[in-house]
């Protein structure tokens, strides 16, 4: 191990000349003298490396802070100098930024002018997912023997079966609800007998979906964040691709595919849980039988309502799924990074949700339907 040093050649522009091993072991008070340096008025423009030794990130992040931004590194024949380098600088990069924060006024606007940067670079990588994700399931349907159908089947178990009970539960109270409100509404008007149209309508063609697509939100795109976040931590994923294997055929293909079979499953089921929910509060509140309740709704409320209501779970259920699988891609090495990407799965999801169904909404009342 060789002690590090330095010294400026003033010629032709400042000049950083560094030797021996410049590791967190070796640096001794060459860190110190540096820095002392730096904090001068001469701005060192050019970094010579030729006779450098080992160095390591420490080292690294010496060299760069002790430099112009602008300054020009001679690398010599290291080409493994030029990839820790490149590895060092995006964090100096955010640590002179957060330094640089503007308080005030023009520190709103900076923030501001940071989240709408994000949001364009969020929207290009979804824009960059989308595509990758349209390609592998272009592969799966060209060649089917691609598809692993164990994780099929355990997914379609996991985000499908297993949530039924909660989807009944919640349209159910969600029915019963609308039928509650719906009553009091309309027994002033003297027309309590529409509420059984109020809820087949509202169930069949909103609600239902809706909340079952709220509810896969809540489990399935957090439980996919997740669980392809704890691979990236671990890095499973890493392995999984020096082994040859695409991560989209093995990690996002089958839960895509799982919440497009069981989503139109989970909405059924929600549908028939509202309106026994509606059923029975007409008839405690104002004697409507089951019977009645039945035949009617299959006299008023026409068949359209249930397939409008159904036709939007497979595309609500890739969106959700898609978000859950892109954000558990995006988790880097640390706690933080997949709890970030949890919250920002779900969130994500949900508002997509309830954005696309309004769209749909807009589409269905532009068509009369």
């Amino acid at each position: 191990m060789i002690a590090a040093d330095w010294h400026i050649d003033e010629g032709g522009g400042p000049t950083l000349h560094v030797s021996g091993d410049w590791t967190s072991l070796a640096l001794g008070d060459a860190a110190g003298r540096l820095g002392a340096q730096s904090a001068g008025s001469l701005d060192v423009q050019r970094l010579d490396l030729s006779a450098l030794g080992r160095i390591d990130t420490a080292g690294a992040l010496l060299l760069l802070r002790s430099m112009a931004p602008d300054a020009d590194i001679d690398f010599g024949e290291r080409e493994d100098l030029q990839r820790l380098i490149d590895l060092v600088r995006p964090a100096l990069e955010q640590d002179t930024a957060g330094k640089a924060g503007v308080t005030g006024v023009l520190g709103f606007f900076e923030r501001f002018g940071r989240q709408v940067i994000g949001i364009a670079d969020d929207a290009y990588q979804m824009l960059v997912f989308t595509g990758q994700l349209i390609v592998a399931l272009g592969r799966t349907l060209g060649d089917p023997r691609r598809l692993r159908m164990t994780p099929l089947v355990a997914f379609m178990q996991d985000a499908g079966i297993n949530g039924l009970p909660i989807v009944f539960i919640m349209t159910f109270f969600i029915g019963a609800v609308i039928a509650l409100v719906g009553t009091n509404l309309l027994t002033t008007l003297g027309v309590e007998v529409f509420t059984i149209q109020l809820v087949g309508v509202a169930i069949l063609r909103e609600f239902g979906v809706v909340i079952t697509a709220i509810l896969l939100s809540g489990r399935s795109a957090s439980s996919f964040a997740a669980q392809i976040g704890s691979m990236r931590m671990n890095q499973e994923t890493d392995a999984m691709q020096v082994m040859g294997v695409d991560r989209f055929d093995a990690l996002v293909i089958p839960r895509i595919l799982a919440a497009l079979l069981m989503m139109p499953l989970m909405t059924f089921c929600a549908d028939i849980g509202g309106l026994a929910g509606g059923l029975l509060v007409s008839w405690v509140t104002i004697d409507i039988s089951p019977v009645f309740f039945i035949q009617r709704t299959l006299e008023t409320v026409d068949i359209k309502h249930f397939w409008i209501g159904m036709c939007k779970a497979p595309f609500l259920a890739l969106i959700i799924a898609a978000a859950g699988c892109r954000h558990g891609l995006m988790v880097g090495g640390d706690v933080q990074s997949l709890g970030q990407n949890v919250t920002s799965a779900v969130v994500q999801s949900i508002f997509m949700v309830i954005m696309f169904d309004a769209i749909f909404a807009v589409i269905f009342m532009a068509l009369d339907l």
